[in-house]
């Protein structure tokens, strides 16, 4: 393929992707209606707390060992970590950051046929993802690098936290 073939793939591609992104509502009642399993220091992050919710039909099929269904959503409500004055990540007397303001909400979503728009190397079964501020709105951001992330966790059904939904 030429180069210019190539700089045309990729803009068709990325497009896609991004174009997809407005599919995934916020879901307002996560906080009663879901189930918080698992909060920790963020590793991608060196400066974030993360806080995970799945619904109902997410958590029924971990703790069953069954493959996510379609329907199955998960939240990540992402904090900053409080700083001292130079900047400098706090952390508690148990060596784990200490949370300060929610800074965004990440959701995974699975639906039928999502992963089928994006190129193996974004592709993550039928998940796809948003991010929102703390007030529900979405935030214009190219969810690439997270599908990029969780791309080459296909035996965790691309998710980091699949062993903490089945407990």
């Amino acid at each position: 393929m030429s180069k210019a073939g190539w700089i045309l793939a990729l803009a068709l591609t990325t497009g896609a992707a991004l174009a997809e992104d407005a599919r995934i509502s916020f879901p307002s009642d996560y906080k009663s209606s879901f189930t918080n399993y698992l909060n920790l220091d963020r590793v991608q992050n060196d400066d974030q707390i993360i806080h995970l919710f799945a619904n109902d039909i997410a958590l029924e099929a971990a703790q069953a060992g069954k493959e996510l269904p379609n329907g199955s959503v998960l939240v990540g409500e992402i904090y900053a970590a409080k700083k001292d004055n130079e900047g400098k990540v706090q952390k508690s007397s148990l060596g784990l950051r200490i949370r300060d303001k929610l800074a965004a909400v990440a959701v995974m979503q699975k639906e039928e046929g999502w992963g089928a728009t994006f190129p193996d190397g974004l592709r993550n079964g039928d998940w796809d993802f948003a991010i929102f501020s703390p007030d529900g709105k979405r935030l214009e951001k190219d969810l690439n690098a997270c599908r990029q992330c969780h791309a080459p966790l296909a035996d965790t059904q691309h998710l980091f936290s699949l062993e903490h939904m089945a407990r």
